[in-house]
């Protein structure tokens, strides 16, 4: 990647350009072959960068961020991660609301990079004011000179993947490509990058991934938000008890649920049997993957394309703790 050759100006000259690997063990039983796009190798560990620095961007071209400001947001800690690193490089202060699902390590790692952190609890309501939606939305109301990124309701979020990691996918795979496994969250990374991939070829097949306990699955096939689907999960960065409008469902052909635990123990079997070591939400897109081939929705000729969103270095506390995994009864 010849991008990344050289001398690098600054650390933010390293987003993107993610490698894309053949997994080999895993996925020895299942028909196709399926390839694992690395987010992880991002400078700030996650698929996050993309879309922090392609929102930062934006906003200085037009004059809304300007050098001194404050950057807020709400995250479950990647995108914090990686507004954190940009805010040191270009010069501004950054302010981040956690749910207190993500790890410590993630809260730890936000702290190391300057960020002031407030942790709000995950289980409420969104348009609770303890919420980490509204505890965002009130310290950029307080702020002078605040910047609310916004990512769960922000077009930009898809237009980040859009423009840089469907097009990187589509030259990777040679436009072999037949399916794409996401996790959805904002739903920036499926949205943009599966339709970037359908505009070159519409038969490409976009299969999401959501967690047990979120809305996104049912809302997708009936457009009907259902709080009855809501309850509490361990997974980070996947799923929503909201509807973001950084999700274009028309583009998603179909949604696979997960569990905590399946998550989990897959992420641990990727790093066995793979040699990578993935986040939480890699398992889970695995995991559907699985499931998706159970349900036939792959044959000899497939060729899938999983994107991995973060690095397992994040979850030391959660699922690559033996006795975090106890605690929730997981092993």
């Amino acid at each position: 990647m010849v991008r990344h050759q050289g001398i690098n100006n600054t650390i933010l000259e390293l987003v993107g350009e993610t490698p894309l690997v053949k997994l080999q063990k895993i996925t020895k039983n299942l028909k196709g072959s399926y390839y694992a796009k690395l987010e992880a190798f991002n400078p700030g560990h996650s698929a996050k960068d993309r879309i922090a620095l392609h929102i930062v961007e934006n906003a200085e071209k037009k004059g809304i961020l300007k050098k001194g400001a404050t950057i807020v947001e709400t995250t479950s800690g990647n995108t914090g991660f990686s507004l954190a690193m940009i805010s040191i490089v270009k010069g501004y202060k950054c302010i981040l609301a956690v749910s207190d699902k993500s790890s410590q390590d993630k809260i730890d790692m936000l702290k190391s990079m300057g960020a002031e952190v407030h942790v709000c609890p995950a289980n409420v309501a969104p348009n609770d004011p303890r919420s980490y939606y509204e505890v965002a939305k009130t310290i950029h109301r307080k702020t002078k000179n605040s910047v609310y990124i916004n990512q769960y309701f922000n077009e930009l979020n898809i237009e980040a993947h859009y423009r840089t990691t469907g097009p990187e996918i589509w030259k990777q795979t040679e436009g072999k490509i037949t399916h794409l496994v996401v996790a959805s969250g904002t739903g920036g990374t499926i949205s943009g990058t599966g339709k970037y991939l359908k505009e070159q070829n519409k038969n490409v097949k976009i299969l999401g991934v959501d967690a047990v306990g979120s809305v996104l699955k049912k809302y997708h096939e009936t457009r009907e938000f259902d709080e009855k689907e809501i309850s509490p999960y361990k997974i980070e960065g996947l799923g929503k008890n909201l509807i973001p409008t950084a999700t274009d469902f028309d583009v998603i052909d179909i949604y696979e649920k997960v569990t905590d635990k399946e998550a989990a123990l897959k992420s641990r079997e990727i790093v066995k049997t793979e040699g990578i070591f993935p986040g939480y939400t890699s398992g889970a897109v695995m995991q559907a993957t699985e499931q998706y081939e159970k349900l036939g929705m792959f044959d000899e000729n497939s060729f899938v394309v999983l994107i991995f969103p973060d690095h397992g270095s994040r979850y030391m506390n959660k699922i690559y703790s033996d006795s975090w995994m106890k605690e929730q009864g997981f092993i």
